[in-house]
């Protein structure tokens, strides 16, 4: 992480999640219209931020940098930062969390 990316810790229960880029072509070698490829919903936690209060005590969030996350197929804020695109989601909207 380098320059703006550095520098943007998100608010609250936000995380920042770089998704995963789409298959372009199949195992076979075929290449794989834009139209036709899925939507990804994997990706990689960059920044969490601090937490949410609850009955005035902080809880964290529940993943953090570096994890892989499953997203859900709609939401999310698109987020531009060194040219690069960037997902901001709430805590509780990620779906799970992929453990190796």
């Amino acid at each position: 992480m380098a320059g703006a990316l550095k520098r943007f810790i998100p608010l609250f229960d936000r995380v920042l999640i770089e998704r995963f880029a789409a298959e372009t072509t199949t195992k076979g070698g075929i290449m794989i219209p834009d139209k036709s490829q899925g939507k990804v919903v994997e990706g990689t936690v960059v920044a969490t931020g601090p937490g949410f209060m609850s009955e005035g005590k902080l809880n964290p969030c529940s993943v953090m940098a570096g994890d892989k996350v499953l997203l859900p197929e709609y939401g999310g804020t698109k987020i531009n930062l060194e040219d690069k695109d960037y997902y901001l989601f709430r805590d509780g909207d990620l779906l799970g969390k992929f453990t190796d």
